[in-house]
């Protein structure tokens, strides 16, 4: 269960701040449409009243025709807006049931459910590094789409792309649209934007309107952001040439690549996802649980062949990570793979090698007494065999 917890929380999450978010929006679009119709009730009721309860057919028809209108908008929007709901609780739903199937008591559908973890672990790995086609192609084929949270990349992908063009209206409407959770979080990626946008209008020679831009833009603002508006205010004063202006860090180009790690970096606080993927962090302890410094040695006949980090690509990807923390050695027959101990004691070839003693009561029955070394082929009688004692 603790795995679940800790690899599965971005799986419920991100559905579940979507539904929030559904539930918000639908909640000040049915206020203000309840708020409309109040108005057009309270416009007949002061048209009755006026005329002292004379009011002519054809004004009494008119402010009930623009009541009953009213009432027609806000139940739209209220079908609209609950088909929404319930297509988000729908998803909350799906996802919980494909969570509960890892406590099946089946061990195929256990299993599966693994292998299709894996799966959904690749998608979001592929996802994040930006091979949208083979993420879609992959959820596409293992059916796997309504789990994985592809949508929410391919948005993050269309802003990512405009920014990278030097646009900023997208990323703009994105943050129009995560208004009061990205307040909540302390983001300044709306105030960035503008900042990007007025030193545009300056690099355009536009200084009349960038100082229009300012006054709009710039009119509330937080103290820690005060320094970077003088310094926009002071670039007014200088030709928009990095290599004259003493303002060159507003001028810089890789502006546009910070908004971008900007806006990545938010979209994951937003939907509370960590700056690594599921895959990479599982990947990273797996190789850190299993490494030693034996894998690591020069001599390659020590390797475990059936060892991950002792496998050459896995070995590379292992390197900065820390061994593993083992407060007791675990020795085990490199013969059978069985745990050495009092019922399987450790016993020395003359040459050094120690393996299992079952293993080597094994072999010396089916070969007459003698007993050959897996690593260097010598053969030994079985009484030269030594037993060892591990302190």
């Amino acid at each position: 269960m603790s795995d679940i917890k800790s690899m599965e929380h971005p799986t419920l999450k991100v559905p579940y701040e979507l539904l929030n978010k559904k539930f918000r929006s639908t909640q000040k679009v049915l206020d203000r449409e309840v708020s409309h119709v109040q108005i057009a009730a309270n416009e007949l009721e002061k048209g009755i009243n006026n005329n002292n309860g004379h009011a002519t057919t054809g004004e009494i028809s008119r402010l009930l025709g623009g009541v009953v209108a009213k009432l027609q908008v806000l139940k739209r929007k209220a079908e609209e807006s609950i088909s929404e709901e319930l297509q988000a609780g729908m998803v909350c739903k799906r996802r919980l049931d494909h969570l509960k199937e890892h406590g099946s008591s089946s061990p195929s559908v256990v299993n599966q459910w693994r292998r299709q973890r894996l799966d959904r672990m690749l998608v979001e790995y592929f996802l994040r590094k930006g091979y949208y086609k083979t993420a879609m192609k992959l959820a596409d084929t293992t059916e796997l789409r309504e789990l994985t949270n592809i949508d929410v990349f391919m948005v993050s992908r269309e802003v990512e792309i405009s920014l990278a063009n030097h646009e900023t209206a997208r990323c703009l409407g994105w943050c129009h649209d995560n208004r009061s959770k990205l307040r909540k979080l302390g983001s300044t990626m709306e105030f960035n934007l503008r900042v990007q946008e007025f030193i545009e209008l300056v690099r355009a020679d536009r200084r009349l309107d960038a100082v229009k831009h300012a006054r709009k833009c710039f009119a509330n603002y937080d103290e820690y952001q005060l320094q970077e508006i003088q310094s926009c205010m002071g670039q007014l004063a200088f030709p928009a040439n990095p290599y004259l202006s003493p303002y060159k860090d507003l001028l810089d180009e890789k502006r546009w690549d910070r908004l971008i790690e900007q806006f990545r970096h938010e979209n994951y606080r937003l939907f509370q996802l960590a700056s690594q993927s599921v895959f990479t962090v599982a990947l990273q302890a797996g190789l850190s649980a299993l490494k030693t410094l034996q894998c690591y040695g020069a001599n390659k006949e020590c390797k475990n062949p059936s060892c991950p980090v002792c496998n050459e690509n896995l070995n590379e990807l292992a390197s900065p990570l820390p061994f593993a923390h083992c407060s007791q050695s675990r020795l085990v027959c490199s013969i059978s793979g069985e745990p050495l101990n009092e019922y399987n004691q450790p016993m020395m070839m003359p040459n050094g090698y120690v393996y299992g003693e079952k293993a080597l009561e094994k072999m010396a029955q089916e070969n007459n007494g003698a007993v050959t070394c897996p690593k260097t082929k010598e053969v030994f009688p079985f009484k030269k065999i030594e037993k060892i004692y591990v302190m």
